[in-house]
């Protein structure tokens, strides 16, 4: 474990009998790794790019039934007898004689249209997407603490990454509803941690200056992620969905290899776990890559060590045990919740809009950009409460006035107020990860981090139900996403403020930082 002695030899006066006490001089992590690389290089930017990338394929996997499950569009087949003013008056195909229409495009391009879903009720239909999202929370509840115990950032990335690419490309050759969800869900549980291990990896490679926007750099990849699917889809389009499934997998194949053979495990993780040596190597490794010299004595590297026993599932438990931990984590939680149903639900209920799908989902991935800038170059100087109690405020009040029968508007309008909510719940989103990140200890901070993604997922797992009831009445979908984040948005008030504030490294520290400082809830 770490040597009790000081980082750097200290002097003391000649009528000091003893010196001082050990707790007053004891580095913490952040100024040990910039000590010995600095707190940005090179190596440490690629490094978090390589690392950010993993949410490129994150948001593939979390929008993509938005294309293979869509419900296609549909014309009346003029060889029955069935006259077209019949047939065009009725709106819902269910209630025409199955020869009296036909699909615009081949059957195949959709699962609904090949596996005739149609009239089988929002259920059904929202089951892979549904059962996608209660894989990810399954998995964020069984995988979370997995990268704080024993797997640590880095394996686990690479793990995740291959299982949830492998469960993908199986999906591709499905032949019915109940496999396809089926794989949906181990798709999701397979995917729940990568974007938790990528923020956490990535952050804890660099120092406190510039963690916020290495974080950032994640978001940027997701965007990237969520734009990909309507470029492939509309170059795939008459063709079957399956090919979304096969594009989407062999990249993320491919990208698992290269975090393994590629990536630095994170010496902060190695450090609290007790393996000096390999986090040694590793500050080594990064320093001679950034050209750094190294001008402190290994042997004498002295960091507080964590005081309590960590296993499998001790993280959640010490969260759950430690009140100030606990409340923390249930105020980020709730803020989670509402922001994650309207972040997955819009996009999948925009096929309920009067727009053009494709266009629809491009301008909603194109709405993160914005919000990713603005965390990106403006984190440094916003206050994390704050910001997230105008974005969720803002996106509950666009998202409700959007579908307000009594609110006379055109569908330009509406389609803009929508991106107006959509951009606010993506800009609460990041400076709420942002946010968990400084609010917890290195110890459990991808466990806390994990927590919280579950909270946002719950939150998707009702969207796709929302997204079906609001096809008759807009106020059960955009409505309900509106009143929920702006109710929960507001438990955000019980939180600290971490802006410019150090991050610790153990519970100990932690929890002393936290009887200094004014309780506020």
């Amino acid at each position: 474990m770490a040597d009790a002695t000081p980082l750097l030899s200290q002097t003391y006066s000649d009528d000091s009998t003893e010196p001082p006490r050990l707790e007053k001089h004891l580095p913490s992590l952040d100024s040990t790794i910039e000590n010995c690389i600095g707190d940005f290089g090179w190596n440490q930017f690629l490094q978090a790019i390589l690392v950010s990338f993993a949410w490129f394929f994150d948001a593939q996997q979390a929008f993509i039934s938005v294309f293979a499950d869509a419900e296609p569009t549909w014309h009346c087949s003029s060889s029955t007898g069935l006259g077209d003013e019949s047939c065009n008056s009725v709106s819902d195909i269910c209630h025409l004689p199955r020869d009296s229409w036909a699909w615009d495009l081949p059957k195949h391009t959709s699962t609904v249209s090949e596996w005739s879903l149609q009239c089988a009720g929002s259920i059904m239909t929202g089951l892979p997407a549904s059962a996608f999202f209660v894989g990810c929370l399954l998995g964020g509840l069984l995988l979370a603490t997995l990268a704080d115990s024993s797997l640590g950032r880095k394996k686990m990335l690479s793990f995740t990454c291959l299982a949830m690419a492998l469960s993908t490309l199986l999906t591709a050759f499905t032949n019915n509803l109940w496999t396809y969800s089926a794989l949906r869900l181990i798709c999701g549980f397979s995917r729940a941690t990568v974007g938790t291990c990528a923020l956490v990896l990535s952050t804890e490679l660099v120092g406190k200056r510039w963690r916020g926007q290495v974080g950032i750099i994640g978001f940027f990849c997701f965007t990237l992620g969520f734009l990909s699917l309507p470029a492939i889809a509309y170059s795939n389009r008459g063709s079957s969905w399956r090919n979304l499934y096969v594009w989407t997998s062999f990249p993320t194949i491919f990208y698992s290899l290269l975090v393994h053979f590629v990536v630095h495990e994170s010496p902060r993780w190695l450090f609290v776990k007790g393996r000096k040596e390999e986090a040694i190597v590793t500050l080594k490794t990064m320093a001679h890559a950034n050209h750094g010299s190294l001008t402190i004595s290994f042997s004498h590297l002295a960091c507080e060590e964590e005081t309590w026993d960590v296993d499998l599932y001790s993280a959640i438990k010490i969260l759950i045990e430690k009140n100030w931990a606990f409340r923390r984590l249930s105020a980020v939680m709730a803020t989670g919740f509402g922001i994650g149903m309207v972040y997955y639900g819009m996009p999948l209920a925009l096929g309920n809009l009067a727009f053009n799908l494709y266009l629809s989902v491009t301008f909603n991935a194109l709405s993160e950009l914005p919000a990713s800038l603005i965390t990106f170059f403006f984190i440094g100087n916003l206050n994390r409460k704050t910001s997230i109690l105008v974005f969720t405020t803002v996106c509950g009040i666009c998202s409700v006035l959007s579908v307000l029968k009594e609110v006379k508007i055109c569908t330009t309008i509406q389609m803009g107020l929508e991106l107006v909510s959509y951009f606010s719940a993506c800009s609460a989103l990041n400076t709420l990860l942002i946010f968990t990140i400084e609010l917890f200890p290195t110890c459990v901070r991808n466990s806390a981090v994990s927590m919280v993604r579950q909270a946002l997922v719950l939150g998707g797992v009702f969207s796709p139900v929302l997204a079906a009831a609001g096809r008759g009445d807009g106020f059960l979908s955009y409505g309900v996403f509106g009143i929920v984040i702006g109710c929960f948005g507001l438990f955000v008030v019980c939180l600290p403020e971490t802006r410019g504030r150090a991050i610790c490294d153990t519970m100990d520290e932690e929890e002393r930082k936290d009887k200094n400082s004014l309780c506020i809830c």
